[in-house]
């Protein structure tokens, strides 16, 4: 399996080297050169396989012979051994065929434990057969910086930067990150948004001079595509758990970075019977925008009840941008170079065929207190902001209800407590028995300037050279 960059102009490289390397060298994302295709009955002959075991047949053709297959086995079923709930993706109905897949039964209670989990054990192995050193660097608006620091913190090769934007994540998330020990953890508070965290890492991963040639960044943002590989696999459990192959599924995907739902693309064309993909994001719609109008403009960003969705430029979106141009990535830089400059758009054919791949919807706060008020009421059963969005945009989106309709439950509800508050329940959710004192532990991050040259600087001074 070789991986090739979104903007045509980074040599390809086998699956160890795009684990470390993160964003290419010409800047693009790298993708497989092509994608594993699964037949029907190959699918069917899943049904009844632990996570673990189904994940090892959906990602082992992108890891090829990197990793042999009982390392890696043996990877996947240390990674998913942790999270708190046996069936790992468990699926709770909420109406008739209508489903929210938790994903949030991992050590940091939201998805991107699926991925970061594994990611650090990845890491570990290819980095100790290398005797290599890493700094990794990455932007979070809220869990992918705890998830990070979870599945990563225990690696002997590896620093972890995490920069976040300085009050703009909930104090849940902000703790899960700043309480977790380790000489080799720094969290990096930004006076900044989302975008300029993200901003910074890109143009670091660019030019790494600041680092004096000692060592190099890894990638843990989706831009990574061992995360993007591991969340193609709950679209097959899900699947499988409801009658697939032998019918169809929709999912309705909360998302910010566009990360998760081009999983569920890439399973839909690895073979996958997905008959609608909805793309539910909050007042930072750039996504719905686009799909609904054939226009990616960016729009100042905003604050909302749901932080982790609070992204104006969707990094993964590219990704996307590179099928639906043919694979051409000139055309890819040149439309993003313009993008950086004002609104764009792609010619109407290219925008109808990304119309036919994906319905969108844009959720205000109100509508998602709203809906977490309305499924406690009728359910007894408690969203977090963005799984809200993910249920109401399925609703609104729905185009077949004897199709499943399946919203990835993407964080639990803990973790956002004044959402859950301004919503009008009394309810208060408890935090799982080992994160009970998480108000008690010492925090520990540092509060630096929206400046890539005094951010580079401290990471620069703090990583280990041993």
């Amino acid at each position: 399996m070789r991986y090739i960059s979104t903007r045509g102009e980074a040599p390809a490289l086998g699956f160890e080297d795009v684990l470390l390397t993160g964003l290419a060298t010409d800047g693009g994302l790298y993708v497989p050169e092509s994608l594993p295709h699964f037949s029907l009955e190959e699918i069917r002959s899943w049904r009844g396989l632990s996570y673990s075991e189904l994940a090892f047949n959906v990602m082992h053709p992108f890891v090829d012979d990197a990793i042999p297959a009982d390392d890696f086995r043996k990877m996947l079923d240390e990674t998913y051994a942790v999270f708190a709930h046996k069936a790992v993706a468990p699926l709770v109905q909420l109406d008739t065929n209508e489903w929210v897949m938790e994903l949030f039964h991992g050590p940091t209670l939201a998805f991107k434990d699926f991925a970061l989990q594994l990611l650090g054990r990845l890491l570990d192995y290819v980095l100790e057969k290398r005797q290599q050193h890493v700094v990794i660097m990455g932007a979070t608006s809220g869990d992918t910086g705890s998830a990070a620091i979870e599945g990563c913190r225990r690696c002997k090769h590896v620093d972890i930067f995490i920069l976040h934007p300085y009050q703009r994540v909930s104090e849940v998330q902000r703790r899960q990150m700043t309480t977790v020990e380790g000489d080799n953890i720094h969290n990096i508070a930004v006076r900044g948004n989302f975008d300029d965290c993200q901003r910074m890492v890109k143009e670091s991963f660019g030019n790494q001079s600041f680092l004096g040639g000692k060592t190099q960044l890894a990638a843990v943002n989706s831009i990574n595509w061992a995360r993007i590989m591991a969340q193609i696999v709950y679209y097959f459990h899900a699947s499988l758990a409801l009658g697939g192959p032998d019918r169809s599924m929709a999912f309705s995907v909360p998302t910010g970075n566009f990360g998760d739902i081009f999983a569920g693309y890439l399973a839909k064309k690895m073979g996958l019977p997905i008959s609608q993909l909805v793309i539910a994001t909050n007042r930072n719609d750039i996504l719905h925008r686009f799909m609904s109008g054939n226009k990616y403009e960016q729009h100042q960003l905003e604050h909302t009840l749901s932080p982790s969705m609070d992204i104006m430029v969707s990094s993964n979106f590219e990704r996307l941008l590179f099928d639906l141009h043919g694979r051409d990535g000139l055309a890819v830089k040149t439309l993003l170079e313009n993008a950086a400059k004002g609104p764009v758009s792609i010619e109407d054919y290219r925008w109808k065929h990304a119309r036919k791949l994906f319905d969108s919807d844009a959720v205000d706060d109100k509508t998602t207190c709203d809906t977490i008020r309305e499924t406690y009421d009728q359910n007894e059963y408690l969203l977090d902001p963005h799984t809200a969005i993910g249920v109401r945009a399925a609703r609104n989106c729905r185009r077949d209800p004897a199709v499943p309709m399946i919203t990835l439950g993407t964080a639990h509800p803990a973790k956002f407590p004044d959402a859950v508050a301004e919503s009008g329940l009394s309810v208060q959710p408890p935090l799982p028995a080992h994160m009970a004192d998480l108000f008690e532990r010492e925090e520990r991050y540092t509060v630096l300037d929206n400046n890539i040259a005094g951010v580079q600087e401290f990471i620069a001074k703090n990583w280990k050279k041993t």
